[in-house]
């Protein structure tokens, strides 16, 4: 079942982009609420007229930066885990969920920024902010500053609605068990569409911030859950876990957060960005591993209720 979000009073005083209206939606599975809380926050695909008029790239290379379709391998796994999936529609190249909400690069706009906005940090520097200046490998976005104003209007439509949507779901959640997590899903280029540091060959990163953002015992079983099904894991390197990832997960207070990376070469086609039959039993994998967490949940539940 799939829900959409109510228009918020900070959306209601920006103009929004009619074919992203809603910003994103859930997909909710179960009754009750499930301790596992699934997000893609980089597979939304509708790009707006008014973006595609302000880029000087093509439709085709502006979906370079998306993670094509990892909201649909995702659905089994929310679905058998009775858990919300929580998918952005507006695209990477337009808006960065997975950034802090300033983390800009001051380049790219016509006038100065406010004192606040960080634009030291290396994503931003690199011109990959909350709104990114570059897709595929350095090609500049667009070719005329954007208004500074804009930076506002894309954080109240798009990114301030998306994040109070996954802290909702995480804290019912959390209210019902006691405790949630949140998988944050991705995918990322194979090691022969990769270059330098990402030269690898993993076929699933799961990155919990060096074991900061999430409890080792529920790491170790989803990565062992996907060696059983023949995959090569690793753990952090060299994706560790985005803003989401480290700003959600807090293990001391009940709340824990991993990142999942997944080779694109196991379910699409990197070169056209279509996706391959294989997707439907990898899609099958994630959801059985996944599948075992929420077990991991239960079984934990049930031995506090014996003590």
């Amino acid at each position: 079942m799939t829900s959409a979000t109510n228009v918020t009073p900070d959306q209601l005083s920006y103009q929004t982009e009619p074919e992203l209206t809603p910003a994103f939606d859930v997909l909710h599975y179960g009754a009750t609420p499930s301790p596992l809380v699934f997000s893609s926050p980089h597979s939304g695909s509708i790009y707006p007229q008014s973006f595609l008029a302000q880029s000087q790239l093509d439709p085709f290379t502006l979906r370079k930066s998306e993670d094509v379709g990892v909201d649909e391998l995702f659905t089994p796994a929310a679905e058998l885990c009775s858990s919300p999936l929580l998918r952005a529609h507006f695209p990477r190249a337009f808006l960065d969920a997975n950034r802090e909400p300033y983390e800009l690069d001051p380049r790219m706009f016509d006038g100065p920024l406010p004192h606040f906005v960080n634009t030291r940090s290396i994503r931003a520097s690199a011109g990959l902010g909350t709104i990114p200046r570059l897709v595929d490998e350095g090609k500049l976005i667009y070719n005329t500053p954007l208004p500074v104003r804009e930076i506002d209007r894309r954080l109240a439509v798009f990114y301030m609605p998306y994040h109070r949507a996954l802290h909702d779901l995480l804290h019912g959640a959390q209210h019902h068990w006691g405790t949630a997590l949140l998988i944050d899903c991705h995918s990322m280029p194979s090691a022969q569409n990769a270059r330098g540091d990402q030269a690898f060959k993993a076929d699933v990163v799961l990155g919990d911030r060096y074991g900061t953002t999430c409890h080792p015992d529920m790491t170790s079983v989803l990565e062992m859950s996907l060696r059983h099904y023949g995959y090569k894991v690793e753990r952090n390197k060299p994706y560790a876990g985005g803003f989401i990832t480290q700003h959600y997960g807090a293990p001391r207070l009940g709340r824990h957060a991993i990142q999942i990376e997944i080779n694109r070469a196991l379910y699409m086609d990197e070169a056209s960005l279509t996706l391959h039959a294989h997707r439907h039993e990898l899609a099958q994998h994630l959801a059985h591993a996944c599948a075992q967490l929420r077990a991991y949940f239960d079984g934990q539940c049930a031995y506090e209720a014996a003590e």
